[in-house]
């Protein structure tokens, strides 16, 4: 059967209750909940669920009018760009299953969320409609209040829902390829130097392609917040030399780093390999690969 992941982010990190509710509202639907992380200061939480496209889509749905109930993005604060109550909702494929069929499961739900919910649905990425929208940071440029004011121009309303926000504000739906997001905490508290760092590092400044990151502080500390958009072409190991190398010409140095969702066992694969100097040929040499290959158990081994 085909299987897609859906990795919803809300913009609640910090009323647990609420936190809580959403989940749950996901979970009542017939799939796989396979993670849930939040974060105070971005204000911000991250759901990864799995199962069949119907299922998917009506767990997402269930997800997006709950938020929508309980989180106003008029009193909202959060050190991350958000447009909506129910920010993002991408569709991934897994098994047996493809962008276009993901696209097509995206533009299905934006409709329904646009006329049973009320919300503006904005389509992004691979189930884009409008040239222009495939970039989320684009969407999401200003944020709330961006995008309100952007609004008001034709070209601007939405591809379903009402022509203006609401309290809940908008939702951005779409499909993409599997990504990783990954912060590193840097020893300074200089957000400049932290955006500085991001724009090094970024595609859309000097940096890697496929590549996305931005400046922040969290908990006080400057933090670089990634996105790789494909690992396959700019990996994890390139992402970090690149970050450290630019924290360097800052005279500043990163302290820890942190996953945001799950992440594919194949990039932290070529992480090592690559940190180790090792081929890619190395991957056939792991011996749960081939105690898999040979019995069809892949479970990680566990030594005394």
């Amino acid at each position: 059967m085909p299987l897609i992941e859906c990795i919803p982010n809300f913009s609640e990190g910090r009323r647990q209750p609420v936190i809580d509710a959403i989940v749950a509202a996901i979970a009542s639907a017939p799939v796989d909940v396979l993670d849930a992380s939040s974060d105070t200061d971005h204000n911000r939480s991250v759901v990864t669920f799995v199962g069949e496209p119907e299922a998917v889509a009506e767990a997402a749905y269930r997800g997006i009018q709950t938020a929508a109930e309980h989180i106003d993005l008029t009193e909202h604060t959060g050190v991350h760009p958000r447009v909506g109550a129910a920010d993002v909702v991408p569709f991934v494929p897994l098994r047996e299953s493809s962008l276009a069929e993901c696209a097509a499961l995206a533009r299905t739900l934006g409709q329904r969320v646009g006329e049973s919910l009320g919300l503006p649905v904005f389509l992004y990425e691979e189930a884009a409609l409008v040239p222009g929208r495939t970039d989320l940071a684009h969407i999401r440029r200003g944020g709330y209040a961006g995008l309100r004011e952007r609004m008001q121009q034709p070209e601007w309303q939405p591809d379903f829902g009402p022509g203006q926000l609401g309290k809940a504000g908008a939702v951005v739906i779409g499909a993409r390829r599997l990504l990783i997001a990954f912060n590193a905490y840097l020893d300074t508290d200089d957000e400049q130097v932290a955006r500085a760092i991001a724009y090094k590092i970024r595609a859309s400044g000097e940096g890697l392609p496929l590549l996305k990151a931005i400046g922040v502080i969290v908990g006080g500390v400057a933090q670089v917040s990634m996105n790789l958009i494909d690992f396959r072409q700019t990996s994890l190991h390139a992402a970090m030399s690149a970050l450290h190398a630019a924290a360097a010409e800052h005279g500043v140095h990163v302290t820890r780093t942190e996953l945001i969702g799950l992440i594919p066992q194949a990039a932290l694969l070529d992480y090592a390999l690559a940190s180790l100097q090792l081929p890619r040929t190395t991957r056939e040499q792991v011996l749960e690969t081939r105690l898999g290959a040979a019995n069809g158990d892949y479970r990680p081994l566990v030594f005394e």
